[in-house]
């Protein structure tokens, strides 16, 4: 069976992990947890980056700092996952979906300002596979309403819009370094933070509520609780795993590509014949290989190709469930405008494997059996 992902491994994870061990410090915040956060920092020029337990630890941490009040409103795609939604609602945010953009599968910039009300408080942009949100547009309806725009940039590590990294555009942006990204901690993601009010707050919220932070910086003579807050801080073990991923980047970046790019090639005459949809990378956007898809005809298609591509032992996937369609998303929120696109879209979707040192028989052997179902 062709797997639709595998975790990427360099190499040098054990070695690393073992240091960790060898030097009696495996709880977060030692020299692994601080070269990722400086690595990124620097790379991404971003103003503050602190790993978090998961990507959605990260959009927790971020929606609490944004001090939402009952029957305050959160602007969102619906075609998302979960943990976008549910941090707005952990933090006491009632949720509002508009429609995406079918060419790039991202919240429609255009049905964000008709979604807008007394109670707004916060914009979240979803780059959903690692291709930007049309930034330029969100961060003026931002401005002009004094809202916050959150990045959920998950998918996006690497990424740019405009040159600028995904994640560095709004107040605050997210990553996820879940087994199933680019790179991987096994669990993990980070905060960025671009707005330096929030920088000791963020640290009070990930350290369980105290100035720890402070205390081992020699700021203050002991750390105690001085706030609410929560356990945001990762293993030093997962940091280890994370760094040796960083450190081959633009190895894995370039890697991921060059099979993103076997893809679309191969695929693009059944896009020209109509027969199928593959993605859109607008041209203010450098993307990183997060996923490849195809779209099919419609529902009953899809699910035909699916089953196809697994009788030939290659696992293929569907994504979203629209999460204004979910029992949560009825209950915690409303769609706003049209569902033109979010739901027939979603249904048409499939993924196809992708992951670091795919191997190339593999990928040829999805591309022909791609081609051998559209040839019936």
């Amino acid at each position: 069976m062709i797997s639709f992902n595998i975790p990427p491994v360099v190499g040098t994870e054990c070695t690393y992990i073992k240091e960790a061990i060898d030097n009696h410090k495996i709880c977060g915040d030692g020299q692994f947890t601080k070269k990722c956060n400086a690595w990124m920092e620097e790379r991404f020029n971003a103003q503050k980056v602190l790993l978090t337990t998961s990507g959605t630890s990260a959009l927790d941490m971020t929606l609490l700092m944004c001090d939402l009040q009952p029957g305050d409103e959160v602007i969102l795609p619906s075609y998302t996952f979960s943990s976008t939604a549910t941090a707005a609602v952990l933090a006491g945010a009632n949720l509002v979906f508009v429609d995406i953009r079918p060419d790039t599968m991202n919240i429609d910039e255009t049905k964000i300002e008709v979604a807008i009300t007394d109670r707004t408080r916060v914009i979240i942009a979803m780059h959903y596979a690692g291709i930007a949100c049309e930034m330029d547009t969100i961060m003026d309806i931002a401005k002009r309403h004094n809202l916050i725009v959150v990045e959920d940039a998950a998918q996006g590590v690497m990424s740019t819009y405009k040159g600028r990294y995904l994640g560095t555009i709004g107040t605050f942006g997210c990553y996820s370094f879940h087994e199933t990204k680019n790179y991987s901690m096994g669990e993990g993601g980070a905060i960025v933070i671009n707005d330096s009010k929030y920088n000791e707050r963020a640290e009070i919220l990930r350290e369980k509520g105290t100035n720890r932070s402070k205390f081992y910086r020699g700021q203050v003579d002991k750390y105690t609780w001085v706030d609410f807050g929560d356990s945001y801080l990762p293993s030093e073990l997962n940091a280890a795993y994370l760094w040796a991923q960083l450190e081959k980047a633009d190895e894995i970046n370039e890697n991921r590509l060059d099979s993103w790019n076997k893809y679309y090639a191969a695929l693009a005459i059944l896009r020209d014949k109509r027969i199928i949809d593959i993605p859109e990378i607008p041209n203010f956007c450098e993307h990183n290989a997060h996923m490849f898809y195809i779209k099919c005809k419609d529902l009953d298609e899809r699910s035909s190709f699916i089953e196809f591509m697994k009788k030939n032992e290659i696992m293929t996937v569907f994504h979203y469930i629209p999460l204004h369609s979910a029992p949560a998303g009825v209950k915690y929120g409303k769609f706003v405008g049209a569902d033109e696109f979010t739901t027939k879209e979603s249904e048409r979707l499939v993924r196809l494997p992708l992951y670091y040192m795919l191997d190339k028989m593999d990928q040829e052997k999805v591309i022909n059996k791609i081609i051998e179902f559209y040839k019936k």
